[in-house]
Parts: C-alpha cells; structure tokens; sequence
C-alpha cells in the first residue's frame, strides 16, 4: 500500500536520500573546519550537501558582506533542486539583508530552512508568507548536538514528519499554566523577536501559540522584553505559549526579584491561556527541532505538556 501528502499550510515535501540540501550563513562568520564534520552527518543521513559558493567567506564577525550573504540565501530559495536549507548558524546578521529576499519562490516549491537564535528572522518573514520552517539545530551546533538525541529527532522529523512531541517540565515544576489550546506555533529567540515588532517580518500574534527561547540576558531586560510584548498587544489574544531553555541567565548585584519563571509568569498574569515550561529547545546541547508555522493542539499539564502537528492529510492508494 502506497500513501501520498496533501499539504496543508504550505508543508515542504519529505526528503528523501539522495536529495540535495544547501548550506547557506546569513549572519556570523565560523571557521571553516566547524563545517566538516557537520556535512558529513547530513551526508549520512544520505544526503548531497550543497554549500553556497560564499560560505566560507568573511568580513570583520560577519560571513561575508551582506549581499554575499543575500547572493547565497537567494540561490538556496530559487534553485529547483535544493530540497531544504540548512542556515550554517545564528549570531547577529540575518536581519540586515532580510527585506532583500524574494520568497516568493518557496510558495511555489516550498522546502524546509532550518535553523534558530537569529534565524528568527527568517521564520517570521517564512510565517508571514504561511510557510513552514524547522527552528532546530544547525551545522555549526552538530558536534555538540550529536550526543543528545537531537539530531535523530531532526531527521525523523525532515524524513518522516512525526506528528507530536511531549516533554516533562521538571526543571520549573509548579509554574505551568494547565490547558488547552490550538493555534499556529509560532516564535524563536525572545530578543529577535522583539526586535521584528513594527518591521515587515512582523506578524500577528492573535490565536497562535508562542514559543520563546534565550540566552546570556539579565533577569530585568527579559522582564523589559516581555512588557515591551505586552504593551505592544503580543500577548493578550495568544491561544497559547511555550517556554524553552533560558540559558545563562544572569543577575545584576542588586537582585531582580524574580527567577525568569516568575517573569514570564508575571508577563501574563492577566491571560487565561496556557503556558508550558521546559520545552527542550534553544541554544543548549539538547535542541529539539520544531515546526515553526505549522497548526498546533497544545495539551499543558502541571507536569508535562504535549504538541500535536496538524500537518498532512494522508490517502492510500493501493
């Protein structure tokens, strides 16, 4: 028995081996030996890595001057046979050439782009369009992603497209909000996304589902950050919201107060929707990809809460 896909919301087609994948950076420059290895994981995957012809080049933090960046980006969107793309990392760049990139392209050959932290930028203007994308490890984190799991995650998700994830919320028990909601999963890293408010990559955040993730930031700018989406009319009509690392957080002398849980917490205090802790994703070594865009059930218990896609419509043919 055979199946085939009608795709909802724009879903990106499986891959399969033998696909060819590019591997774009929008932003910070990386030594090249970091790209070794991490080619060599998508090629056992089965898959031909493409990189783009300026990958490896560099200007003062950035890899490349921004219309070399943009050069590469465009070509991974507009070249028919690069089945998804793999931006190499995040850092600080992404948003300098983001208004030059034609998309339109991807709405009639949608293919997956995967990355985080910066990359937010890209999963906005994707969100914008009604496009999919994976926020999810990238090349210059493999190495230290390989020993969690998380790749293989990465794959089964590019090859098979799993329907759900569940995760315990151990490290904030008893912060949780329970419930249910269902809405567009949206978001990425706190900070870039409060820098898209007022931008063209700026969405609306009415019924969708909100993931937010951080690291290196001091408990009073998350809590500036967060009252900046709330003033702003981010929070009050979200369906629901999701937590993921906040890595290294940090404390000025004097202290805040209040942990990060406390402050999200606080941040919506006056909203009835649910709010999950702990959700394994950001810039720690256990990064669990996700379907950024894709409509989501989100099932929040004090303990542990559970994601399901509403993806694909299945068919079999015989």
């Amino acid at each position: 028995m055979a199946f085939f896909f009608i795709a909802m919301n724009q879903t990106p087609p499986l891959l399969s081996p033998g696909d060819k994948v590019a591997v774009v950076a929008s932003a910070k420059t990386f030594e090249q030996s970091a790209m070794t290895d991490s080619f060599k994981y998508l090629e056992n995957w089965g898959l031909e890595v493409v990189p783009g012809k300026n990958l490896f080049n560099q200007i003062y933090q950035y890899a490349g001057p921004d219309h070399e960046r943009l050069e590469d980006l465009q070509w991974a969107i507009d070249n028919p046979d690069i089945k998804a793309i793999f931006m190499a990392r995040g850092g600080y760049g992404t948003g300098r050439i983001i208004d030059q990139v034609d998309f339109k392209p991807l709405l009639e050959n949608p293919k997956w782009i995967i990355g985080f932290s910066d990359v937010t930028v890209l999963h906005f203007s994707l969100q914008k369009l009604n496009l999919l994308s994976i926020h999810g490890p990238m090349p210059i984190t493999f190495e230290k992603n390989q020993h969690t799991g998380c790749l293989n995650r990465l794959k089964e998700l590019l090859f098979e497209l799993p329907s759900s994830c569940e995760w315990q919320s151990s490290n904030s028990l008893g912060y949780n909000k329970t419930g249910t909601a269902t809405g567009q999963l949206i978001g990425g890293n706190l900070t870039i996304i409060n820098n898209l408010i007022g931008t063209q990559s700026d969405l609306d955040f009415t019924g969708k589902i909100l993931f937010i993730e951080e690291i290196g930031e001091y408990l009073y700018h998350i809590d500036r950050m967060l009252i900046h989406l709330r003033r702003a009319g981010k929070l009050k009509n979200l369906s629901g919201l999701i937590i993921g690392h906040f890595s290294d957080i940090k404390d000025n002398a004097t202290p805040f107060g209040k942990n990060y849980q406390e402050i999200i917490l606080d941040s919506v205090r006056e909203y009835n929707f649910p709010v999950a802790f702990d959700f394994p994703a950001g810039h720690e070594d256990w990064n669990d990809p996700i379907i950024l865009g894709a409509e989501t059930d989100l099932h929040v218990m004090q303990d542990s809460a559970t994601l399901h896609y509403s993806l694909y419509n299945t068919v079999s043919t015989v």
